[in-house]
């Protein structure tokens, strides 16, 4: 199983959450931030349905998987 770290920063005037290389948008406190990475970690652990999907590679591939509904990652916040 997969993890997923969200990690409250500083950012743009405000705090925001990041996950990987990506930002959240910004919000005027910590606890704000803190509350919405929460949130999101927290849906993103909710099991969906069994879906197809298409995505096309970097270097320009397409390719069609299955991704399972149940197949969710654990997601974290660290502040």
């Amino acid at each position: 199983m997969s993890e997923v770290t969200y990690h409250v920063v500083e950012h743009d005037g405000g705090y925001a959450y990041k996950v990987g290389d990506v930002f959240s948008e910004t919000f005027p406190s910590h606890d704000e931030a803190l509350q919405a990475a929460q949130a999101a970690a927290a849906e993103q652990q909710v099991p969906g349905s069994t879906e197809g999907i298409r995505y096309q590679d970097g270097s320009g591939a397409w390719h069609d998987e299955t991704a399972r509904g149940d197949d969710r990652p654990v997601a974290k916040v660290e502040d």
